[in-house]
């Protein structure tokens, strides 16, 4: 499978939700959908649960992504992910790095082998 990188460095293509979109695999979902209800202290529904990756052009996208400011500025940008932007690393990123800190580590290797 190749690997679907976000805006932000999260993997895509090792999301629960890209993972249950592909395979179309509700048990997937229905998993996905409880360990992200518990962790962000929220009501996920399975049927929330339908992502073909951040980057995806009119494909499906998990209901955040809408909403996702970094998602919106690097598109705004015009870049495939934050990796490639001259701003590298702004205050959405800082934020969000101390939540997901494998996305620096994402980032900052393909930063450094570009």
């Amino acid at each position: 499978m190749e690997k679907i990188i976000a805006m932000c460095g999260i993997v895509c293509s090792d999301c629960g939700a890209y993972i249950a979109t592909q395979k179309d695999d509700d048990a997937k979902r229905a998993e996905v959908a409880k360990n992200w209800s518990e962790m962000f202290e929220s009501d996920i529904k399975p049927d929330d649960i339908n992502c073909d990756g951040c980057t995806t052009v009119g494909g499906r996208h998990f209901k955040y992504c809408s909403m996702c400011e970094i998602r919106a500025c690097g598109e705004k940008m015009g870049i495939v992910n934050c990796a490639y932007c001259e701003e590298y690393i702004c205050e959405r990123l800082e934020g969000f790095f101390k939540m997901a800190p494998e996305a620096k580590v994402v980032l900052d290797g393909i930063r450094a082998n570009p």
